[in-house]
């Protein structure tokens, strides 16, 4: 499988790329970045035969099977769309659009050229919230309550290597997008009631610093979901989950029962990097000309709940 990069040199595309080298039989062949000067360095760091500044001439060589977009969220569907049509599956970092609108041409499109699309749901794969799903599967667990922070100290324009941005971040389209897919993805249901509350907008981004979601299931389990750029403390995302059987703390790739006991995750998957197992079911998909486990359109209900929790801001 050869697999071309686009975004290469930003915060994620450096985590596909590390991810890419522990997968067997995979080959990045082409990297795609805007600064010449970035994208080249990056190329012959890597080893990597061919770097471009343009997507449209990575897609059109014959050494690359399948793409990766790593790139502003601006560009997710424009670029997703442009891979389909030359009949590339990619695997879009999410979120996979910050409109509904986009999401929903991006499953048209889909459909239309057959090509497979996915979105980078990286939470589906992330081995504690596995743990959880498969007990959950097995009629182990039951989701009464899931209770979610996302906290950042990002007052600037600066992403997660600290660089500055060229795009601006969001708050729900991106960081309350993993954990309303997540939500949904573990009661197995589609929320039936969904609110929004933003505090200020930062005056030179435009964007809410802070946020307050709550979502409910037709069954009633509920999710509390907080968010801010303000936070000047830990950052990342933690999760509660209050179950019928128990209460579990996931933070990204560990998880602890309520009394922060570890829980033990090994045979869980293959690998503790939740970057590297979205990586690994994106190949094995277009392998086995299956839809993988996020597919574009397994992710549209995601994105028609942050539609109507954004309409609430209005």
């Amino acid at each position: 499988m050869r697999i071309c990069v686009a975004g290469a040199y930003g915060a994620f595309g450096i985590k596909h790329l590390d991810a890419l080298k522990a997968i067997d039989g995979v080959t990045v062949t082409s990297v795609m970045g805007p600064t010449r000067a970035k994208i080249d360095a990056l190329a012959a760091e890597r080893g990597i035969g061919h770097a471009a500044t343009d997507l449209a001439e990575c897609l059109a060589r014959d050494d690359v099977d399948a793409v990766i977009l790593a790139t502003p969220t601006q560009l997710h569907a424009e670029q997703a769309i442009a891979c389909m049509k030359a009949g590339k599956p990619v695997l879009i970092e999410i979120p996979m659009a910050d409109s509904l609108q986009e999401s929903e041409e991006i499953c048209r499109v889909q459909e239309e050229t057959g090509v497979l699309a996915m979105a980078g749901q990286v939470r589906r794969f992330n081995p504690s919230h596995q743990w959880i799903k498969n007990k959950i599967d097995a009629g182990e667990l039951k989701v009464q309550q899931m209770d979610v922070q996302t906290y950042f100290f990002r007052r600037s324009n600066m992403n997660a290597k600290g660089e500055p941005r060229s795009w601006t971040d969001h708050l729900l389209w991106h960081h309350a997008c993993h954990t309303v897919d997540l939500f949904q993805y573990q009661t197995g249901e589609v929320v039936s009631e969904a609110f929004g509350l933003e505090g200020p907008h930062h005056p030179e981004l435009g964007i809410a610093m802070d946020m307050s979601i709550g979502m409910k299931t037709p069954s009633g389990a509920i999710c509390t979901l907080s968010l801010s750029f303000n936070n000047n403390g830990p950052l990342g995302t933690f999760f509660r989950y209050i179950c019928d059987n128990g209460t579990y703390i996931a933070r990204y790739d560990d998880l602890f029962d309520g009394y922060e006991k570890p829980v033990d995750l090994s045979g869980v998957a293959v690998s503790n990097n939740g970057i590297e197992l979205i990586d690994r079911e994106f190949i094995a998909a277009i392998q086995e000309g299956r839809q993988p486990n996020g597919s574009v359109h397994q992710v549209l209900d995601a994105m028609r709940t942050l539609d109507k929790i954004e309409r609430c801001f209005k």
